[in-house]
């Protein structure tokens, strides 16, 4: 058997190294900690293979490659192979040799150099920092799982981490951090490790007696693991190591010295804030064979860790179906008394990756689905995914042009959308691996995508009815226009841009920025006289369309003009002076410049006045009916030159700044132009009076309800909606435009509706258009529309098109209509409207019984997410954590340009100025949720989810602790009641228990989700943790037959909170309520759910315990407990306990307190608890007072527990010192330029230091008047 010999000594990082490389080893090793054989070199690790005559290998580099090698760990292939030898060769020559000189030091194996420990300290962080940047991308070095590379690298940094590397350092190294708590948390790691204390301070370590101790720098002080003992040392040597000893057992003492002196000071003085400690990174490394249930036999980890938590549930959960209606019933035809919930997800964009926007929305919807499926209901959250045609078709191009230099014309059309089809199999289902990190429990088996053929179907149904009912119909309108994209666009995908005034703005396809934000004045002449009109224009290029100048009716000015024209500069036009309400006398010279094919007012004053339609631009931005120069011309170089050609004839007057919109297309960044095309429309009058009316007589509710005016002002004001798009990627358009072979009929215009027929198929159209001319099908042409169907018209029939529609079916049937539309606020009309009008033209019935809607995620100031501000936020990256380098890193993929970029770079580093911790999915669902308070945006601080992933840690702490109270043999009660038997105590936790499934059970009702959270979050952390778990302490340590007895009560009360807690927690946070679920007993093993998330939901009507009398008791004696702890603050007796009498006003106060008095000792930690009523001659002599409430009044006794005299001087330094700070801080402020020169914030600042010091100086002398007083 081959045997391996290695160093005893704890710290001998390359004995550890070959170690840990044997426990991958399929065949371990003999280890041997003794003496080599002889005929091996005297130095370990060393390896013989086959028993001690057979092959040896010395050092740390060939034995572990050599046992690493046989667990495959030294890479699968040539190329990694490669990468492990060169971290090995980054470990041995860059890494051990400082890392040693830091630490070795500081064990006292070598001698104290300060300046050589202070050059490597630096260089070893240098060779920290590229590791660190090596690792941000990656888990391990090289390849997906731990290699040598990994086992090598951490045992070169053992030490440093050990010895050297304080917390502040570790923080700016988070990816080694996160790396090395990842490696030592290994079993293998740990079987040889065990578990690692991390430096807090570099000191100085006392060395262990060992006689071993300088194995470890013996090894390290050979080239290659290789060297002789050395010959025996002499008496001068062994004088100077004696000595050296003695100097750092002398450094040792002085340092614990300093060490004892700063926790004296740190008692005495408050601290303002304690130092949070560094959350840890613990694994779940039990495999898991996905869909299984994970192991909940081993132990919980120490503390609450997100990676532990969150591994391996979803797939269980969903393997089990929990998230399928059909769970738990025969069919979902059978009729559930409890009732059915169904609501579909808004489905994102298949381009998409999650934003906060999406986290919130799926937190707020998985609660609600979590809580209905609890309550037993027939629950259904319907997955989906929008094929988003504009982004989509961008997004596909820009690879194709990226990739192989091609446009989709290049491809045509058909094999364009095979490459679209390709990549969104490739890459389309990336939004729902996210929307499963985020917990939610989706019923995926239902999943459904737009461009689905069930889906696809009922969009062609749904055009094809509404176009033969006259709903929808052709007409040559403006729209809104992407010359980038040659398409129209949507109202949603246009941003308006704000400018102050004159600004230069990138336009794609211009080399050169262009000018916006100012306003260009120039005259029109009068036909026949000298007279000239002014008028101003944003968009200069547009003057060569106008056809009119338009003047208010009453404007006195322009009475004259009646029936004159003036005269286009540039061609022989004539412009009417048209005479129009719709014109602002006040604004400018009161004189408008029509152009009715480019501006959409310009369009209805055109109307109005049977103006003629010049359209200038082609689709392209290019000029177009115009005359020479401008012919030709691209749309932003026209700008310049008509305005140059103003100049030369005399007629340009004036150019000024002009705060100003400026509409921006989102996906290309084109400038958006209003365009005159012939497009498809849906007639929305009608459909648009029915939704208003449906919410009007109550039968659609809208929540919160002041979005109510907004749905009434665009129902009651709604225009026809433009719903055809000029793209390949979308549903392509049933309708075919007619030609008739035939002399008698005579040829048709792409406007006339009459020459356009919709049909499932071409043979369908061909014989409704053969019908409608009374003609042969032979002599009909069909020729079909190239548009696609904007995206809205998909997801306006979403609701039942997911179900099969128009086909009859069960899911249908049961699931349509829905119960619940929840959605951001901002899509209420591009979506919730379209969904609401098209389910009553096209199915009969309203969608969806209620409309909940969210508020929008800002960031922490207020401010919209936007990537230019460096404050939009990847969930993932809350969830698992990310370093600020990392968010940098995220910026270089987006489309910002530099300056760009840089501000969002110090917007992340004033934000996140060490990144974002890892929080959680748990906690940043229960942050979202917290947040969602109706009626106003959320402004999401990333602080505050990490305040909830603390929650978690103590929400773990105490089912840890209450199990170890419950004990192993603890059996719960078949059914939660009371026996009668309960303490004060007891009883007023079930009250408050009681009082938190009420509040729940409301807020869900209400959709009033920081209510659920406050109430969850109140009961286990400032009810159950702070109040009565420390309270029955007493009671579950007696051994006494009655204290058996009062404590088994105490048990099933206390499994009572835990079991009902972490059911109100669940829909919130899911993950960890099923980890700590798991791990309790049942009440009934035999028929209880597999899982709490089909638990039944805590109700009021089983737990109606709540008790307002116990609740007003226990909040006067919380007072009590809280002004004695106050009096042990203000008199330091951290650990002293000191007798309590309470002085209180009459008998009922005193019955009170002695009721209370075990509750008040143990929670104020005092001595022992005496109740006085009537005079305060029962009141000892030096007690210090404090007034808890007008009917009790407490006394702590001091007296023989303090020093008084010490504390007077003490405290009377500390007044001195106060009065001085303040009269400095007075006389600076009482100077006669003061107020002039010290900026307004200083002013506030050191008002404030005055306040404050004023406020402690009360303070400090009632302590000395209370202190004098006992003397």
């Amino acid at each position: 058997m081959d045997s391996l010999h290695v160093s005893s000594h704890p710290d001998d990082f390359r004995s550890l190294l070959v170690l840990i490389a044997a426990e991958y080893s399929p065949t371990h090793p003999r280890v041997c900690a003794k003496e080599c054989p002889n005929n091996v070199v005297h130095s370990r690790p060393v390896l013989v293979l086959g028993g001690t005559e057979g092959t040896t290998l010395c050092g740390a580099s060939a034995v572990s490659w050599y046992l690493a090698s046989a667990g495959k760990k030294v890479g699968s292939d040539a190329k990694q192979q490669s990468q492990v030898l060169q971290w090995l060769s980054f470990s041995e020559n860059e890494l051990l040799p400082v890392a040693c000189a830091v630490a070795l030091p500081l064990l006292g194996v070598t001698g104290i150099d300060k300046k050589l420990q202070q050059s490597s300290h630096g260089e070893l962080l240098r060779a920290l920092k590229i590791l660190d940047q090596a690792l941000e991308p990656r888990t391990f070095l090289v390849g997906e799982s731990v290699s040598l590379a990994d086992m090598a690298v951490a045992m070169a940094v053992l030490l440093p981490f050990k010895y050297v590397l304080e917390p502040s350092t570790r923080k700016s190294l988070v990816n080694v951090s996160r790396w090395f708590d990842t490696c030592v948390n290994q079993p293998q790691f740990l079987k040889v490790l065990g578990k690692i204390s991390l430096c807090e301070k570099m000191v100085p370590v006392t060395p262990k007696p060992n006689a071993a101790s300088t194995e470890a720098a013996a090894n390290n002080n050979t080239s290659n693991g290789t060297a002789a003992s050395g010959p025996p040392k002499t008496e001068a040597q062994l004088k100077k190591e004696a000595k050296k000893r003695e100097k750092m057992e002398k450094f040792q003492q002085k340092k614990e010295m300093e060490e004892k002196k700063k926790q004296m000071q740190s008692q005495s003085e408050k601290k303002a804030k304690p130092e949070k400690k560094e959350l840890g990174v613990i694994t779940y490394n039990v495999p898991t064979p996905a869909g299984e249930k994970k192991d909940v036999l081993s132990p919980l980890p120490d503390s609450y860790s997100p990676q532990y938590v969150e591994a391996a549930w979803y797939s269980w959960w969903e393997k089990q179906g929990f998230f399928k209606p059909e769970y738990g019933r025969k069919s979902i035809s059978e009729v559930n008394p409890r009732g059915i919930f169904m609501m579909c997800i808004p489905p994102p964009n298949v381009t998409g990756s999650l934003h906060l926007g999406h986290a919130l929305t799926n937190a707020i919807q998985d609660c609600l689905t979590r809580w209905h499926r609890m309550k037993g209901e027939t629950t259904l959250w319907n997955p989906g995914c929008d094929h988003a045609g504009i982004a989509t078709q961008v997004v596909v191009e820009k690879k194709l042009m990226r990739e192989r230099g091609l446009t989709r014309h290049d491809l045509g059309r058909e094999n364009f959308i095979e490459e679209v089809w390709k990549w969104k199999n490739e890459k389309g289902d990336r939004i729902y691996h996210q929307l499963k990190k985020l917990g939610s429990s989706l019923d995926w088996d239902r999943a459904c995508f737009t461009m689905d053929s069930k889906l696809s179907n009922a969009v062609q149904e749904a055009f094809i009815r509404m176009h033969e009912e006259g709903v929808i119909y052709r007409s040559k309108r403006l729209v809104n226009w992407s010359c980038t994209l040659n398409s129209a666009i949507s109202d949603i995908e246009v941003d308006k841009k704000e400018l102050t005034g004159r600004t230069l703005l990138p336009v794609p396809g211009y080399k050169e920025k262009v000018e916006f934000g100012v306003l260009v004045s120039f005259s029109y002449k009068i036909e026949g006289s000298d007279e000239e009109v002014v008028v101003a224009t944003t968009r200069i290029e547009t003057m060569l369309g106008d056809t009119a100048v338009a003047v208010h009716p009453n404007d006195p000015r322009y009475q004259h003009l009646k029936g004159k024209v003036a005269v286009h500069p540039f061609c022989d036009r004539k412009l009417p002076i048209v005479f129009d309400d719709f014109v602002d006398m006040n604004f400018g010279t009161g004189a408008v410049k029509i152009t009715p094919a480019h501006d959409h007012n310009d369009y209805e004053v055109g109307e109005r006045h049977k103006l003629p339609f010049i359209n200038i631009m082609d689709e392209n931005g290019y000029l177009i009916n115009v005359p020479p120069p401008f012919l030709g011309m691209k749309r932003f170089e026209a700008r310049k030159a008509v305005l140059q050609a103003l100049k030369d004839k005399g007629q340009f007057k004036e150019i000024k700044d002009n705060p100003m919109v400026v509409p921006v297309c989102s996906r290309s960044k084109d400038i958006v132009e209003p365009l005159l095309k012939p497009q498809w429309y849906v007639a929305c009058a009608g459909m648009g009076k029915q939704a208003a009316d449906a919410v009007r007589n109550g039968e659609l509710k809208i929540i919160p309800e002041h979005h109510l005016k907004t749905w009434f002002n665009w129902m009651d004001n709604i225009r026809d909606w433009c719903i055809s798009r000029q793209l390949w990627w979308g549903h392509r358009i049933p309708a075919y435009f007619i030609t008739v072979n035939d002399p008698s009929v005579k040829p048709g215009e792409d406007v006339d509706g009459h020459y356009w027929v919709s049909g499932r198929s071409e043979k369908e159209a061909r014989e409704k258009a053969a019908k409608r001319f009374n003609v042969t099908a032979d002599k009909i042409s069909l020729r079909q529309d190239e548009d696609v169907l904007d995206t809205w018209f998909s997801s306006g029939i979403f609701p039942f098109s997911i179900f099969g529609w128009p086909n009859e079916n069960e899911d249908l049937r049961v699931f349509y209509p829905g119960t619940l539309l929840e959605t951001g606020h901002d899509i209420l009309f591009f979506w919730v409207a379209r969904m609401v009008m098209m389910g009553l033209k096209l199915t009969g019935k309203l969608p969806f019984k209620e409309v909940y809607l969210h508020a929008v995620v800002r960031d922490a100031h207020g401010r919209k997410m936007s990537k230019s501000l460096g404050n939009v936020i990847d969930p993932l990256d809350v969830i698992t954590g990310i370093s600020l380098e990392g968010l940098h890193a995220q910026l270089k993929d987006s489309n910002l340009d530099p300056l760009e970029i840089e501000k969002a770079k110090q917007g992340q580093k004033s934000d996140y100025p060490s990144g974002i911790p890892e929080c959680g999915t748990d906690a940043l669902r229960f942050a979202l949720c917290a947040y969602t308070s109706q009626g106003r945006d959320i402004n999401l601080d990333v602080n505050r989810i990490l305040g909830y992933r603390h929650f978690c840690n103590k929400l773990w702490n105490a089912v840890k602790f209450a199990m170890r109270a419950l004990g192993e043999g603890f059996v719960p009660s078949e059914k939660a009641q009371l026996c009668g038997s309960e303490s004060v105590s007891d009883r007023w936790i079930l009250s408050r228990l009681s009082a938190a499934v009420a509040l729940c059970g409301n807020g869900f009702q209400d959709y009033d989700f920081p209510a659920i959270t406050t109430a969850i979050y109140n009961f286990w952390l400032y009810e159950l943790c702070d109040v009565y778990l420390e309270s029955v302490k007493p009671v579950l340590s007696r051994t006494d037959a009655e204290g058996e007895k009062q404590a088994e009560i105490c048990r099933q009360t206390l499994y009572t909170c835990l079991d009902v807690g972490l059911r109100l927690l669940s829909p919130i946070m899911p993950f960890v309520t099923e980890e700590l679920f798991q791990r309790l007993p049942r009440r009934r093993p035999q028929d209880s759910p597999p899982s709490i998330s089909v638990t039944p939901y805590p109700d009021s009507s089983e737990f109606c315990w709540h008790s307002e009398e116990l609740d007003h008791q226990m909040e006067f004696v919380m007072t009590v407990v809280r002004t004695v702890r106050s009096l042990r603050a203000d008199y330091n007796l951290t650990k002293t306990r000191a007798d309590c009498y309470l002085q209180c006003i009459d008998s009922a106060t005193a019955s009170l307190v002695d009721k209370y008095s075990l509750q008040i000792q143990t929670l104020s930690y005092s001595q022992a608890i005496h109740p006085v009523t009537g005079s305060e001659s029962a009141i000892p002599e030096g007690c210090a007072v404090a007034i808890a409430s007008d009917k009790c009044t407490v006394h702590l006794l001091l007296k023989g527990l303090i020093d008084v005299e010490k504390e007077v001087a003490k405290l009377t330094t500390k007044k001195g010192e106060l009065e001085k700070q303040m009269e400095k801080l007075e006389e600076k402020m009482k100077k006669s330029d003061y107020r002039e020169k010290v900026p307004a914030k200083v002013q506030e600042q050191d008002a404030e230091k005055l306040r404050q010091s004023q406020t402690e100086l009360q303070k400090v002398t009632e302590a000395i008047e209370n202190f004098r007083r006992m003397m």
